[in-house]
């Protein structure tokens, strides 16, 4: 089903001036279609922040173009804004204003009347539970209770466009969980668009109908979670040797198979097609085993396979 594009990223380059010039992002081309969920993903410094920062207009890019909804963003910057939002774990609002407070002036400058204010914040505050601490400054939450502070920010105006820089990183899991349970609802409900960041691999998998990942400023695949994972082409087979452990790490060696133990348990990382060889291959050398496991190739394993990490 072809999706209707309303976000069109095309040449994006940023120069940051210098003896020498530092280009943080390299010339990057991207669209994000109506209703799709776009993880933007890399290692530190790849140009993930860099290339939030320009899509919504607090940082000027060097060269290429930004169009919302078919307008280019330095034109139309205003216009464009009012449907595109933006939230981040590591940006916060004014401390010394209780939560309802912050929500009337960020919704005042979306244009929302005070009874449209009252009338959204209220289920939001519920949503991410926040909402007894509706009357307390923001100077004394904690960071998580910030976070979900941000998300409900984000949804309050109702915007077509969601940009999300690490919307969970300081979430206990559970919290993490609902969320991501909350931005499926919400594309499902009304079609939402939503770029966002992370380093929660699992969290993209769930997530993302297709991911960029950015490293160096420039993107080195363009893809759906699962097509990434199996482009590895290899799986781990975890194993719990009750006998002959030496005998194993001496085949895995031999086969030039990478392997890591711990204890007695063994993981073994190689082609699922040489499963059954080397399974034989351990029962000839009299290696005793049980509890096999086979696991496929997850997104986590390409993500540190780019950065070097495997």
């Amino acid at each position: 089903m072809i999706q209707k594009t309303l976000l069109s990223v095309r040449d994006l380059k940023k120069t940051y001036p210098g003896k020498p010039p530092f280009t943080a992002v390299k010339g990057i081309s991207f669209d994000l279609g109506e209703g799709e969920i776009l993880g933007l993903l890399g290692p530190n410094g790849a140009g993930k922040t860099t290339t939030i920062q320009m899509l919504i207009g607090t940082l000027s890019y060097t060269s290429g173009s930004i169009h919302y909804f078919g307008k280019e963003l330095e034109q139309h910057r205003s216009e464009i804004l009012e449907h595109v939002v933006f939230a981040s774990t590591y940006v916060s609002l004014p401390w010394r204003l209780t939560v309802a407070q912050n929500l009337h002036v960020f919704g005042r400058l979306y244009g929302l009347s005070g009874t449209q204010i009252e009338e959204r914040m209220g289920p939001l505050l519920e949503r991410f539970g926040v909402a007894a601490k509706k009357n307390q400054t923001v100077a004394s939450l904690s960071a998580g209770q910030i976070t979900r502070l941000m998300l409900v920010k984000a949804f309050l105006s109702d915007p077509k466009i969601v940009l999300l820089d690490e919307p969970t990183a300081s979430l206990d899991p559970d919290i993490a969980k609902d969320v991501c349970e909350f931005l499926l609802e919400e594309r499902k409900k009304r079609g939402l668009s939503i770029l966002f960041t992370s380093h929660k691999m699992d969290e993209a998998s769930l997530l993302c109908d297709r991911v960029i990942f950015v490293q160096r400023g420039e993107i080195i695949a363009n893809d759906v979670p699962s097509n990434l994972a199996k482009s590895l082409g290899l799986c781990k087979l975890e194993l719990h040797i009750s006998d002959g452990l030496k005998r194993a790490i001496a085949t895995a060696q031999e086969k030039k198979l990478g392997y890591v133990v711990e204890h007695r348990a063994i993981e073994f990382t190689l082609e699922e097609t040489m499963i059954a060889e080397f399974l034989s291959l351990l029962a000839h050398q009299g290696v005793s085993y049980s509890q096999i496991r086979i696991k496929q190739p997850s997104l986590e394993d390409y993500f540190l396979k780019v950065v070097g990490k495997k």
